[in-house]
């Protein structure tokens, strides 16, 4: 009996292995291109998650932290391009992404974080997360925020809402850098 178990014992190990070596060939075959890799050149910003892989000279000028946006620890804003960059005293960006404006939009300057909220609804009557307003334009508390449905609906042009949404892992980042006192940067 020994010898039939020890059988079946081997089929198992065997079958096992099998299946983590198919696994492990499936993340790999996953993995961005940028992962793990030299940073492009041109860019002081790494590729976030929701980064468009596999663009080279666009993509270096899309990610590069905007001229003009200031120096030291801080977020900066791209109005037009609707990106974020989170910079670190380095002048490095630890992580830039794509927003979805919101329906007020903050003026060019300088601000600093005055309150985050961690889970909230919104003004639209969406459910947001890890909230982190910055300013507020005629009224309108203006800031990061991201579903927690994970979409990035436009806003409704007829109402005044300042919530700047976010992928809920950028978000998360956000989260994370964007503490009270934290200086925000807005460029046109």
């Amino acid at each position: 009996m020994a010898r039939s178990s020890s059988g079946i014992v081997a089929g198992l190990t065997a079958a096992a292995i099998a299946a983590i070596g198919f696994l492990a060939y499936q993340a790999s075959a996953n993995v961005p291109d940028t992962l793990g890799g030299p940073a492009r050149p041109g860019t002081t910003a790494t590729a976030s998650p929701s980064a468009s892989p596999g663009k080279d000279e666009a993509a270096a000028v899309e990610t590069a932290i905007p001229a003009g946006s200031g120096s030291g620890a801080r977020v900066v804003y791209d109005l037009d391009a609707r990106r974020v960059w989170l910079v670190g005293e380095d002048e490095t960006a630890s992580r830039t992404f794509e927003v979805m404006p919101s329906a007020v939009d903050p003026a060019p300057g300088t601000y600093t974080v005055t309150s985050r909220t961690g889970e909230v609804t919104g003004s639209d009557g969406v459910p947001v997360e890890h909230v982190v307003r910055f300013t507020s334009v005629d009224g309108v508390s203006v800031g990061f925020s991201a579903a927690v449905d994970g979409t990035l609906k436009s806003p409704d042009p007829s109402l005044k809402t300042g919530g700047i949404r976010q992928k809920r892992a950028d978000g998360n980042a956000m989260w994370t850098f964007a503490t009270i006192g934290t200086k925000v940067v807005v460029v046109p």
